[in-house]
């Protein structure tokens, strides 16, 4: 049996292909709340190298960015950061939502999602969103991608984000993906309170070329369900993992396999609530991130 599985993943890595979550290492609670939460909250710190230390062993910073009038909004300023975690062998990716974004939502204004553009991997996406991650990742994080790839080779690429730093990040790892730049199979991607982000192709597309990838969601965030499902043909990617209630310690959660799950919070009549989507695992993210993760 095992001489099978072992021939199976070398035809699927031969040919390019994602091999299915079931066959690589699985969502686990202690990874996302211990690990990549603190990543996420990092990148609303005006030193992310401060949650680096407090979290992580021989972790370090590689550089901080920021955009001012990084899209739609001219008032908004879009920021992500990269860093090298070595006692992980991982490569950081992260980004952090926005005031403007945040503010839009909150008043149920769709005026980021209305214009799209075609995505390299299939689909369309957001053009917010899109111009937003590539001002980002033009303005100097693409050279310090490369720099830490080719410094620090074999290391898993770690992508993440909250809010509408989500959707950058769930842009970013199917963005290194479709270029080249990285192999799926060595990229994990995990999300918190993301949006939809791209219509049912880009969706599937971005299905195809990530086997580590789980959006977490916390009971009633508004946040996931804007904008609505029926609005230009915006979907959600899989993995969700849905903590209905509370996120404590030992908190049950479910993992849906489908892109909208009615097993998870696509299942729920209200989703209003901007506490839920402010807090993850127990933390107020922005504040928790600008404290240095203490």
């Amino acid at each position: 049996m095992l001489k099978l599985v072992t021939l199976f993943c070398v035809i699927y890595t031969a040919y390019g292909l994602v091999l299915p979550a079931s066959m690589l290492a699985s969502y686990t609670d202690a990874f996302a709340r211990n690990q990549m939460l603190a990543l996420a909250s990092a990148a609303y710190s005006s030193n992310p190298q401060h949650c680096l230390t407090t979290k992580f062993t021989n972790a370090q910073l590689k550089r901080q960015i920021y955009v001012k009038n990084c899209a739609a909004l001219n008032s908004d300023v879009c920021s992500g950061y990269t860093a090298a975690l070595h006692a992980d062998k991982a490569i950081v990716i992260s980004f952090r939502g926005t005031q403007g974004f945040f503010q839009l939502i909150s008043e149920a204004n769709k005026s980021v999602f209305e214009s799209q553009m075609s995505w390299i991997a299939g689909g369309k996406v957001s053009k917010y969103f899109g111009d937003a991650f590539s001002k980002v990742w033009a303005a100097g994080m693409k050279d310090d991608v490369a720099s830490l790839l080719a410094a620090n080779p074999g290391y898993e690429v770690w992508v993440v984000g909250h809010s509408l730093g989500g959707s950058l990040a769930s842009l970013a790892a199917s963005y290194i993906i479709g270029t080249k730049i990285v192999d799926g199979s060595r990229v994990k991607l995990v999300t918190y309170g993301e949006p939809r982000t791209g219509n049912k192709d880009y969706a599937h597309a971005h299905d195809g070329q990530l086997a580590y990838s789980y959006r977490v969601t916390h009971n009633r965030d508004v946040v996931p369900h804007v904008p609505n499902e029926d609005f230009m043909g915006y979907y959600h990617n899989k993995y969700e993992v849905y903590y209905r209630e509370n996120m404590k310690d030992g908190a049950k959660f479910t993992i849906c396999d489908g892109d909208e799950d009615s097993k998870c919070s696509d299942g729920l009549w209200v989703t209003t609530s901007i506490d839920d989507h402010l807090h993850y695992f127990e933390k107020d993210i922005s504040a928790w991130g600008d404290k240095g993760c203490n």
